[in-house]
């Protein structure tokens, strides 16, 4: 019965995902933490994290790194399987129908009318995860914010804007290391 929860959550998150892996994130949180209980807030930023961090789409990682924490090999199949089959199907579909009709001025205006939902999800994710790691899911107040990861949040903010998301990525990650070695931090 889990396997075929994992293959319809993932189905579903799939099939209204539109924007990509990072606008399918606040679908993700609310199925495996929300409805499902699969895992914490914490466990979630972690897969945000393993997801982000492993080459591919970060929407199939995310499903092949919850089916396996849930199910083992078969709920990483499984999960992955119903992150891919709406994709293949709707993906297949839109290319007839934009190659024939592509021309369409409704058309060319529905997807122009998409772009700024899409980019709200995208920020609906980036500010919760955000919010996980200034407070560590606590309520927002300054008593419960987390020095070093707001720090290392600006810092990252401002490197991004010279530097690959990579090198980035490496220098906070060996900063941290750094602070909770020094500090007993992070």
């Amino acid at each position: 019965m889990i396997l075929l929860e994992l293959f319809a959550a993932f189905f579903q998150i799939a099939l209204f995902s539109v924007g990509g892996g990072y606008a399918a994130m606040p679908l993700i949180r609310n199925q495996v933490v929300q409805v499902h209980g699969w895992m914490s807030m914490s466990e979630f930023a972690d897969l945000l994290t393993i997801a982000e961090m492993t080459p591919g789409p970060i929407q199939l990682n995310a499903a092949t790194f919850a089916g396996m924490r849930v199910a083992g090999v078969s709920g990483a199949l499984c999960a992955t399987l119903g992150a891919v089959t709406p994709s293949l199907v709707l993906v297949s579909l839109l290319a007839l129908v934009y190659r024939r009709y592509g021309n369409l001025s409704v058309i060319r205006g529905t997807l122009g009318y998409l772009r700024p939902a899409v980019v709200a999800l995208i920020a609906s994710a980036g500010l919760d995860v955000l919010m996980l790691v200034l407070f560590d899911g606590q309520r927002p107040a300054i008593a419960h914010l987390d020095v070093l990861g707001a720090a290392l949040f600006a810092l990252a903010l401002l490197l991004l804007r010279r530097f690959s998301p990579i090198a980035v990525m490496v220098a906070c990650g060996v900063l941290s290391l750094a602070a909770g070695l020094l500090f007993g931090a992070g």
